[in-house]
């Protein structure tokens, strides 16, 4: 599933950091730092697919040596609380080729050098090897003063503004999503990213009338492991593949994380096959099969949709049960409440799965109760092959009763008129 991450972070002298070992460690090569006297050694980094330097036209040629544009970055600095370079850091859709992610990268980087008139200095990382494996990422420096022929002069106080830098960003967020946006649909991939707020994005599909997607978009951003957590993290999921069992996670921000990222999976694959049904049914309708047979064919997409993906068992509601419900727990025969937080979820999915029912059923012109809209969209989302299959062979035998009753009418009026 694509994901949206940019984040703008700054090189400080006050932190006790340099551009110089930035960008030695991001390029993994060997720099020192003529300013400190310290030499950056990390050529034997790994997992570094590709660095480059973009520059302003009429840049000085010295600018293209990552060892001289840094050194220099840092000497045009002379204040100890100096930011010497600022650093974006990219998330790279796992989806697209790595020939499509540079060029991305790339495009970003142009983006920055045309808007801004700094030096820009990309590493393309792969993902960590005991890590996710879609974490493709790339490490963006920017020096934070203007490139021109002289070298580095005034700094870009855009940026740096309190009133112009959060727009600035915001801006550069944007375009960040559109260039992933477009490769992704350069691949014909369905998902696509957003850079706006979870709020911002469920309001919109408030006003479109997709309350599913509004429900999914009612969450808290995902945090953030962290390195200790995420090196906690790695080192459970290595031990849970030896030994052939389930992942669980085993610190608190983990299973924050875990629990966002099956939620999410599940209502977009809840989303997607609802969506298949539904296109299903109007492209049968479209070609002119009657209600029950277009319907039929809807089931069955939606069920061959999700065979593989509900391979673990149970249907889609227990599942999202599972992810943000827990049985509570019992000390010394006692219950044992659960957290805000989580209770304040468990009432939310509740609340969504169960909507239907505080509807009440309708009736139909014959006075018998329908089936309420939950109960149909499980039949969708969680009915057997099997079941839709024998479904399909008693519609089959119905239409041939219905024709061979019909011949014999005809046989019978035939008979009469004669």
């Amino acid at each position: 599933m694509a994901s949206y991450h940019l984040s703008v972070k700054t090189i400080k002298r006050s932190a006790g950091r340099s551009s110089t070992a930035a960008a030695a460690y991001r390029a993994g090569e060997r720099i020192e730092c003529l300013r400190e006297g310290r030499l950056h050694d990390y050529t034997a980094k790994r997992g570094i697919e590709e660095t480059f330097i973009l520059t302003p036209e009429n840049a000085p040629f010295w600018a293209q040596d990552r060892s001289s544009l840094w050194n220099a970055a840092e000497e045009s600095e002379t204040r100890r609380n100096s930011v010497t370079a600022r650093e974006w850091e990219l998330a790279l859709p796992s989806e697209i080729s790595a020939e499509d992610r540079s060029q991305i990268t790339r495009q970003f980087a142009e983006e920055l050098v045309s808007r801004y008139g700094v030096a820009v200095d990309v590493a393309i990382h792969a993902p960590h090897r005991e890590g996710d494996q879609r974490n493709h990422h790339a490490h963006v420096l920017t020096s934070t003063r203007k490139l021109e022929p002289e070298g580095f002069t005034a700094k870009t106080r855009v940026l740096d503004s309190a009133k112009t830098g959060g727009v600035e960003i915001e801006q550069m967020r944007g375009v960040w999503a559109e260039l992933q946006n477009r490769a992704l649909e350069r691949i014909g991939e369905v998902e696509r990213v957003d850079h706006r707020s979870l709020e911002t994005q469920r309001e919109e599909a408030l006003s479109q009338g997709n309350a599913l997607k509004a429900e999914e978009l009612d969450r808290d951003p995902e945090v953030k492991l962290g390195p200790a957590a995420n090196v906690m993290e790695r080192r459970e999921m290595r031990a849970a593949e030896r030994e052939g069992r389930d992942y669980e996670p085993v610190t608190e921000r983990g299973r924050a994380v875990h629990a966002a990222r099956q939620a999410r999976a599940l209502f977009a694959e809840m989303r997607e096959r609802l969506e298949l049904a539904r296109d299903t049914y109007g492209a049968e309708r479209e070609a002119g099969q009657g209600r029950v047979s277009a319907g039929l064919a809807a089931l069955r997409a939606a069920a061959r949709k999700g065979r593989g993906a509900d391979r673990g068992g149970g249907d889609i509601r227990d599942r999202l049960t599972r992810i943000v419900g827990r049985e509570e727990p019992e000390v010394g025969g006692q219950s044992v409440e659960e957290p805000s937080d989580l209770r304040h979820v468990n009432e939310r999915l509740r609340e969504t799965l169960g909507r239907s029912e505080e509807v009440g059923l309708d009736e139909g012109d014959d006075g018998a109760d329908k089936s309420s809209i939950r109960d149909r969209l499980e039949g969708v989302l969680n009915k057997p092959r099997e079941a839709l299959e024998r479904g399909v062979e008693r519609n089959r035998d119905d239409e041939q009763e219905r024709a061979r009753e019909i011949d014999r009418e005809i046989e019978r009026d035939d008979g009469l008129s004669h």
